[in-house]
């Protein structure tokens, strides 16, 4: 049994929110760089060139990548030899993003009920998501998630008689829908199957891939990249201005299912996909 202090969780995530919100991950940075080399249209091409200047100057002045810096949603992947001793974890996360963007002076954008609306002026509380998983180690994921995208993101709970051509359908639907509203070129992530709620986690789960993966199962892998084809060829383009650029990656989750559902989530994120990935 291996012991690791809460404290260390929470000193963790306070470097992190500040992390993500400075500096894209390498895969993205790589991902943004091919698309402006491979964008078509030359307005799109300008546009990717200065979200490419916008992200280093984040980087070298400090200054966050978007003035939304989100809602601080935590994935933890707990090893069930570990034994987490000083606090209560959920406080230890939510004092981790409350010093992360009190210190790291990065925008407060959570209120504290959905209808009454009164800001926590912490960006408290973190939305949490944990898992058990083996081994003595904890594996920690923050994705601050703008809510331009967010709001862009849907729910589809089709018949299994709609079958892969119609989940496609709703993934084009949710893409053309969201239009230059979720910041492209975006990331798109994908949950099939489950439950109302796991289709939505998958999805959210999913961006925080590296883009320069694919799923294991042959046939989601060929449906990636027919879905970031074809997304591709809608015109959107970067900044919703027309290209050849609409998304960087489509990434999708499955989980089984129950024989009268197919539900489909799709999860978007706007051309920054801010993560931070950790392990303890």
């Amino acid at each position: 049994m291996r012991t690791i202090e809460t404290e260390e969780i929470t000193r963790n995530i306070k470097e992190m929110c500040i992390e993500a919100n400075h500096f894209l991950s390498q895969d993205m940075s790589r991902a943004m760089a091919q698309a402006a080399q491979t964008e078509g249209s030359p307005l799109g091409k300008q546009i990717l060139g200065q979200l490419q200047d916008n992200l280093e100057i984040a980087a070298r002045d400090m200054i966050p990548i978007c003035q939304d810096t989100g809602m601080a949603v935590v994935f933890l992947e707990i090893g069930q030899d570990v034994h987490l001793a000083g606090g209560n974890l959920t406080k230890a996360v939510n004092e981790g993003v409350r010093q992360g963007y009190t210190e790291g002076y990065l925008r407060k954008s959570v209120v504290n009920d959905p209808l009454i609306r009164e800001n926590t002026k912490d960006n408290t509380p973190a939305v949490i998501h944990c898992e058990i998983v083996p081994g003595d180690q904890v594996k920690i994921t923050v994705a601050p998630k703008g809510f331009g995208s967010e709001n862009m993101s849907r729910v589809f709970m089709l018949k299994p008689a709609d079958g892969i051509e119609g989940v496609k359908d709703v993934i084009l639907t949710a893409v053309r829908d969201a239009g230059p509203n979720a910041c492209p070129p975006m990331v798109v992530g994908v949950g099939i199957g489950g439950t109302f709620e796991k289709c939505a986690l998958m999805a959210k789960h999913a961006l925080t891939r590296s883009l320069e993966s694919h799923s294991d199962i042959p046939y989601i892998r060929e449906l990636e990249e027919e879905m970031l084809a074809k997304i591709n060829r809608t015109g959107i383009g970067p900044g919703g201005l027309g290209g050849t650029t609409t998304a960087l990656a489509v990434n999708i989750e499955t989980y089984s299912t129950h024989i009268a559902g197919l539900p489909v989530a799709v999860n978007i994120c706007c051309h920054v996909n801010r993560h931070a990935v950790r392990i303890l």
